[in-house]
C-alpha cells in the first residue's frame, strides 16, 4: 500500500546488518490439512532466507493454540492499526496541516473504531499536544478529521505512547529506509511498540528487520524487546506467476510472529503464507488466523513435483 509520508513517524536509521543469503523458487508443494489427511498439490511461492543468529527459544513442542490466537490478534490489530493511519493520514493532509505542529501520528482503537491523533510533545514531555484528531466512520477507510486551535493537552494514552515510541526508537537500530512505528495497548496497561519496515512500492510487501518491544505503563523504560526477524525480504505481486500460497523460513523461534500475520493482511493478492521454522511448519490464513500444520521433518519428507 502506497503511504502518505508528509505527517508520518517513518524514521530513517542506518546499521550494518550481516549478510544473509537470500533464495528465491518456485516448486510444486503437496499441501496438508490440519489432520494430515487430504493432500493438494498447490503452487508455492517459496522465498527462503537463512539467518545467522541463535534462535530465540528451543521449544520441545509447538506453540499451543492460545498463543496462536494471541499471535492473530495481536497481528490483525497491527493491520487495522496500518489502514487507520494510512486513511487517517490522506485525510489530514487535505487539511493542509502545519509542519510544526505535528511530528507524530498515534491510533487508538476504541469501541471497535480507530482514532488516530496527530500531534507533538510539549517540551516537558508529559503532554501530548493533539492539532488534529480523526475519526474513523463507518468503514475502515473514512475518516472525518477535527482540527484544535490550540492543540488539545493529552496526559493519558497518547501521551504515554508518544514517550513509548520514543524511548524504543532510542534504542531501534536498523537499515538506511523508512519505517513505520505502531503503539498498542498490552496487559498490565503496558504497551507494544513495533517498529517495522514501510512499504514504498505499491507492490511489493518488505517482511524482516522488525522489533517488537514491551514498553512500562508510564512509557519511560522498556522492559522486554523481541526481535521478530533479522534480514529484510520483499515478496513481490507478479502478474506472471499465479501465486496461491507464499512459504518462508526463519530460525529466531519456532512460532511465526505478529508481522507475518501483518504481512497476510496486508498484502495483495491475499494468500496464506506457510512459516517453516527449525521444527514445525504454520500456516497463516488470509483472515490472519494461524495454525499448526506438521513438524518439520514431516514436511520435508512430502514428495515434490
Amino acid at each position: 500500500m502506497k503511504r502518505s509520508t508528509s505527517v508520518s513517524h517513518s524514521l530513517r536509521l542506518r546499521v550494518d546488518l550481516p549478510n544473509l543469503d537470500q533464495v528465491t523458487s518456485t516448486l510444486r508443494l503437496d499441501c496438508l490439512d490440519q489432520n494430515f489427511l487430504m493432500f493438494k498439490t498447490v503452487l508455492v511461492a517459496l522465498a527462503i532466507v537463512f539467518f545467522t543468529s541463535v534462535a530465540v527459544g528451543q521449544r520441545t513442542a509447538p506453540a499451543p493454540k492460545v498463543e496462536l490466537e494471541r499471535i492473530t490478534e495481536r497481528g490483525r490489530q497491527l493491520a487495522e492499526y496500518d489502514v487507520a493511519a494510512w486513511h487517517a493520514t490522506d485525510a489530514v493532509l487535505e487539511l493542509k496541516p502545519e509542519e510544526s505542529n505535528v511530528s507524530r501520528y498515534i491510533a487508538r482503537k476504541a469501541d471497535s473504531k480507530w482514532t488516530v491523533v496527530f500531534g507533538r510533545q510539549n517540551e516537558k514531555r508529559d503532554r501530548f499536544l493533539i492539532a488534529y484528531e480523526a475519526t474513523q466512520g463507518l468503514s475502515p477507510t473514512e475518516f472525518a478529521v477535527k482540527k484544535y486551535q490550540p492543540p488539545k493537552e493529552d496526559t493519558e494514552f497518547y501521551s504515554t505512547a508518544a514517550k513509548a515510541i520514543d524511548v524504543s526508537l532510542a534504542d531501534f537500530r536498523g537499515e538506511n529506509r523508512p519505517y513505520n512505528v505502531a503503539a498498542l495497548p498490552a496487559d498490565a496497561n503496558q504497551i507494544y511498540v513495533y517498529v517495522l519496515p514501510a512499504q514504498t512500492k505499491a507492490d511489493v510487501y518488505p517482511l524482516g528487520g522488525d522489533v517488537r518491544y514491551l514498553v512500562s505503563q508510564d512509557g519511560s523504560r522498556i522492559i522486554g524487546k523481541r526481535q521478530l526477524h533479522k534480514a529484510i525480504i520483499e515478496f513481490s505481486s507478479s502478474e506472471d506467476q499465479q501465486m496461491v500460497a507464499g512459504f518462508q523460513t526463519a530460525v529466531l523461534d519456532d512460532v511465526p510472529e505478529d508481522t507475518d500475520v501483518f504481512l497476510v493482511l496486508t498484502r495483495k493478492p491475499s494468500v496464506p503464507q506457510y512459516i517453516g521454522t527449525r521444527k514445525y511448519v504454520y500456516r497463516i490464513e488470509v483472515d490472519g488466523t494461524v495454525n499448526y500444520v506438521t513438524t518439520m521433518e514431516a514436511f520435508q519428507k512430502i514428495p515434490r513435483k
